[in-house]
């Protein structure tokens, strides 16, 4: 358990530094704009590479890879590509109904949190 977590903490600080040089690439390429570039650009590629990766470790007996890659470093990178991954995992089971629930959840019940932590931090801190 404890070679895992660290196998864990060790690839999310990857991911992490990762997703902030793609940032930092990302504005010095094109500079700041209204839309949220890098963002979306990392959780795009992140997904993308956590379909590549969960079939290749599958297909090549390297699963036991799965909490440094997939938990860490594309954790790291961006919980976007955990959350395509419960998604699609369900849609493929036919879950579909399951499956747009986890989503409308995810997105409202993450948006309505952040609005809900801005309001109580910004009230305290008023």
């Amino acid at each position: 358990m404890v070679l895992t977590v660290l196998q864990v903490a060790l690839g999310g600080a990857i991911g992490a530094v990762l997703r902030y040089l793609v940032g930092v690439g990302i504005f010095r390429a094109i500079g700041q704009g209204a839309f949220p570039l890098g963002v979306i650009s990392v959780n795009i590629l992140g997904s993308v590479l956590m379909g590549l990766f969960v079939v290749a470790a599958a297909h090549r007996g390297l699963s036991y890879l799965n909490p440094f890659v997939i938990t860490g470093i594309l954790g790291g990178f961006t919980t976007f590509s955990a959350f395509s991954l419960e998604t699609v995992t369900l849609m493929e089971r036919g879950q579909f109904g399951l499956a747009g629930l986890y989503v409308g959840l995810s997105v409202a019940g993450s948006v309505g949190g952040l609005m809900l932590g801005l309001w109580l931090a910004r009230g305290v801190m008023a």
